[in-house]
């Protein structure tokens, strides 16, 4: 399915302009999308079948494919250098830009293109479409200026499928490399605890080809990293989001984590929106798809488990206690 779930809002919020002279967005220029050559599942990591059924996807992660043709990585590196002056940091991040796609035409018609989410569809094995958030479309990572500090901590991401991509090119970097622990959140969090990392020979490095090849993640259960450069040198990596379309499945998110890092303008209106979406797909099963029944507990357990999505939001909007930035790194 490569429909939206939500639209692309019509207008960007308050604060964002769009640039004005990029080359318009064609996916027969900019596109050169290949499958990858190997999928690796969850339970090759460690995760109980009664754990994967509930989650979007039972991939956990690709090996590295082609997304982007050579004129395509171009128009996209020049962009991102423009989105570089919008940077922002928080704990786990020190370099970053979110709501890229409220500011270039480009890179929005890019994450949502119908023939790569079809793409990642056959990928996933499962269908998906562009995350309901725009501000998890086009995420892109820069490089630290501390370089002793890492890209990106040892992590799982607050939502459930992406995709990272290589924006400049990885070959031309010492160090910098993505990397993920093969074995599951839970192991990692116990590592953590003991003050240690994930052992070497349980981390992998797909070596990309070059800019505009991408590795699809099951980001909410594979932990991963940017790895510290070496040496000085431009590294910038991009991150789109997606969302399974059966509704059914676990939410896969962390939207809490978002109050410390995302713009207000544009976070609560799309967390609502995510929201919305999950509980009118879900009430829409209900009218369609509930049996008669003379227990009114059980009817109205129903009901209530629809709609647990807006209640867990509303909950988690009008929480105002301080809360930490989740990873695996405290030192």
């Amino acid at each position: 399915m490569t429909v939206a779930a939500v639209p692309f809002p019509a207008m960007p919020p308050a604060g964002y302009v769009w640039f004005e002279d990029e080359p318009v967005f064609d996916p027969a220029k900019h596109l050169a999308l290949e499958m990858p050559n190997t999928i690796r599942y969850l339970d090759e990591f460690g995760y109980a079948a009664e754990e994967i059924k509930t989650k979007a996807s039972r991939v956990a992660v690709s090996s590295p494919f082609r997304v982007l043709s050579a004129e395509g990585a171009a128009v996209l590196l020049a962009s991102a250098r423009r989105l570089r002056q919008h940077a922002i940091s928080c704990e786990r991040i020190e370099n970053m830009v979110r709501g890229g796609c409220y500011r270039s035409r480009f890179l929005r018609d890019l994450c949502i293109d119908p023939s790569l989410t079809q793409l990642m569809c056959d990928i996933y094995q499962t269908d998906v479409a562009p995350h309901t958030m725009p501000l998890h479309l086009g995420h892109m990572n820069f490089t630290p200026e501390d370089l002793s500090k890492a890209v990106d901590k040892w992590h799982h991401d607050t939502l459930p499928l992406d995709f990272v991509m290589m924006v400049t090119d990885p070959t031309q970097l010492s160090g910098g490399q993505f990397e993920y622990f093969v074995g599951t959140k839970h192991e990692m969090a116990l590592l953590a605890q003991a003050g240690k990392t994930p052992p070497p020979a349980r981390v992998a490095a797909p070596a990309f080809m070059g800019p505009g090849y991408a590795i699809a993640l099951h980001g909410d259960m594979v932990v991963h990293r940017g790895a510290k450069l070496n040496a000085p040198g431009e590294r910038i990596s991009m991150v789109n989001g997606y969302v399974s379309t059966n509704t059914a499945l676990d939410d896969q998110h962390r939207h809490k984590d978002l109050t410390l890092v995302d713009d207000p303008e544009a976070l609560y209106a799309e967390w609502a929106k995510h929201s919305a979406w999950r509980a009118k797909e879900r009430l829409a099963t209900l009218v369609h798809e509930m049996a008669f029944t003379a227990d009114r507990q059980a009817a109205a357990d129903q009901l209530e488990e629809a709609v647990r999505d807006v209640m867990q939001t509303i909950a988690e909007m009008r929480d105002e206690r301080p809360h930490d930035m989740h990873h695996y790194e405290r030192a």
